[in-house]
Order: structure tokens, then sequence, then C-alpha cells
């Protein structure tokens, strides 16, 4: 295998970028893990304080988690979500926000999100740490990011996701987010926003497996628990696309029928998570290595697609809503391709 050299000089401002990369990179593949090292650790060898600590934070979280599914309402403190080492992060892809619609902040939103990637970066940057663009084109909206509940049943690393904005996508937590009221004199909207957007990745760990660069392959023909989220809501659901996230990580070959995916499979099933092995570059070479590529992510955000609301979802509305999304993802797909993907013209989006 030849590897492909990084040059040696490079401006500090890259060089920064790469390290806070780095940081955000390592968190994302290691922080479950090393949480629930410390945590044991701790309880088997620290002292008295530390383990009366740790018991009692143990009961905080899930106490907490019951109470309020660990739901921050606001986009809590802006230092956690728009800094200038975030931005860092951001500018190293670089990750861009493109409008194509208004998004009245008369109302709730569901953000259909596609594709996953290995880790959901656009979607990460744009809607959870560094959200600076985001309340410039869409002012008065809170965004937020779904992910799995079990997350917030990890000591510690709880903490950081709800500092970075992310929800569960559990049933009652995406309730009590898309329900909030949009009457800029309620309490719940003393903060000066009046409208919640959570971004789910609909596709999850199945189509995370399927991501290798340049390749398309969404999961949404059998995915409909967000329309049924929406109309019981009656959140509008708005399409969203992120050009560029399948090309920052390639993984290793898992094709459907290898042993592999096989196992993969088997250990999605049993927690919900994929255990992929990404393929990035290196701090110094771009043939290997835990780093992503810097490939531009550009995600578009559609227009809302508004539901009537109701208790009990229809099955056929549900299709037909269902349907909507699938034919404007088909479209902005075709319309922006050329424009966000290089190299576009063989480039086809996958539907399962």
């Amino acid at each position: 295998m030849k590897i492909e050299w990084a040059p040696l000089k490079v401006s500090p401002a890259r060089r920064l970028q790469t390290f806070i990369t780095a940081l955000f990179t390592m968190a994302f593949f290691v922080l479950l893990f090393s949480s629930y090292l410390f945590v044991a650790a701790s309880l088997f060898y620290g002292g008295l304080v530390l383990r009366s600590l740790i018991l009692i934070y143990l009961v905080y979280m899930y106490v907490d988690h019951k109470r309020t599914h660990s739901i921050i309402d606001s986009n809590g403190w802006m230092l956690n979500r728009t800094n200038t080492l975030h931005r860092s992060y951001r500018n190293y892809f670089p990750v861009e926000l493109v409008k194509t619609a208004e998004l009245p902040p008369n109302r709730n939103y569901i953000l259909a999100s596609f594709p996953h990637g290995i880790l959901g970066t656009g979607i990460g940057i744009n809607m959870g740490v560094e959200i600076s663009k985001w309340l410039e084109l869409f002012p008065q909206i809170r965004p937020k990011v779904g992910t799995l509940d079990q997350h917030f049943l990890v000591p510690f690393m709880r903490e950081a996701l709800r500092a970075w904005g992310l929800v569960s996508v559990s049933k009652e937590a995406l309730i009590h987010m898309l329900t909030k009221s949009n009457d800029p004199k309620h309490a719940d909207n003393r903060d000066g926003f009046t409208s919640n957007a959570v971004a789910i990745l609909v596709g999850g760990a199945q189509e995370a497996m399927d991501s290798h660069p340049g390749q398309y392959t969404l999961t949404l023909k059998s995915r409909k628990g967000f329309v049924k989220m929406a109309i019981r809501t009656g959140s509008s659901i708005v399409p969203s696309f992120s050009f560029g996230e399948v090309d920052i990580f390639d993984q290793v070959a898992n094709p459907p029928d290898s042993l592999l995916r096989r196992v993969q499979s088997v250990v999605k099933k049993l927690t919900g998570v994929a255990p992929l092995i990404p393929v990035g570059r290196g701090f110094f070479n771009y043939t290997f290595g835990f780093l992503p590529q810097r490939r531009r992510i550009v995600q578009v955000v559609g227009s809302p697609i508004d539901v009537v609301r109701s208790a009990e979802p229809d099955a056929a509305y549900v299709d037909k809503i269902h349907g909507q999304v699938m034919e404007a993802l088909e479209k902005m797909f075709d319309q922006y391709k050329e424009q966000y993907i290089p190299q576009s013209k063989n480039t086809k989006l996958v539907i399962q």
C-alpha cells in the first residue's frame, strides 16, 4: 500500500483544525467505553468519598433521566455550542448549511436527515456543537440532534451530549420537545426562541453500515416512525440532505453477505449500535488513521412538509406523507448533486 504523506508546511490554523477534529473524533469513538471504565475503576479502587460521589451521581442520573428524559429545553450554555474551537472543527471539512425555504418559528419541526454516514458529522456540527450558522439562517428555532436513548444512561457521556444539544429519540422525549408551546409569551420561551427543530438521522445504524465514499444509500422505505411522530405532535417534516457526509470516512469492506456484516447486524440488533471499523487519515498522512478526511459537507435544508395532527395516525395518511418525504429527497438530490458532489455524473441515490 502506497502511503500519501501530508505536507510538512501547514498553516497554524489548519494544524489547530486538525487537532480539534482529532479531539472530537476520539471523543465520539471512545467516550462511551472510557465513561464506563472510569466509573468501574472508581468503584473498585476509589476511596470512600469517591465511591460515594459516584453512587450519588449514578442515582441522580437515573432519576433525572426518568423525570426529564435528560433534556435541556433551551439551547443551553452557548459557550458549549459555538466558540472558536468548535468553529475550527467546522472549518476543518468545512461544513456548510444551505437554506432553501423559510421555517416559520410558529411550529415545531422534525428534520428527516440523510445520509447517516459514519458519525452524522454535518448534522452534529450544524445543529449540535457549532450552531452559529443555524441561528443566523433560522432565528428563534432551537436546533437539537436526536440520538439513542441509552446514550443518556452512560455516566458523564450524557453530560457532554446534553451540553452539545443532543436529545433522546425515545417516544416520550420527542413528544416533550415537539409539543412545546410556540407562543412567545409562554414561560418555556423566555429565552427568545419559540420553536424546536429536532434532527433525526432516520437511517440509523443500518444506514451507517452502508456508508462508503461516493455511495448514497439511504435506509428509508420501512422507516415510518418519524412520520407517525410528526402526525401525533403536529410537527412539520423538513427533509435534509448532507452532501459529502459519506466521503469523510470509508470503512472496512462489509458487503451484505460477509461475516463482518453478519456480526455487525447481530450487535446492532442487541445494542442498537453497529460496530463499524472506520478508515480515515492520520495526522501526517492521507492513507490511514482515525481522522476524517478533509471533505466538504453541505447540509441542504428543504421545504417543510406540513401534516394534520392526529393522536392515532391513519396508515394511509402515514404512507402518503412518507412518500412525499422520499420524493422531496430524490428531487433535492437531483437538484443539488452537481453543485455539491465532485464528479457527480455517475453518482446515484439509492433508497432501500
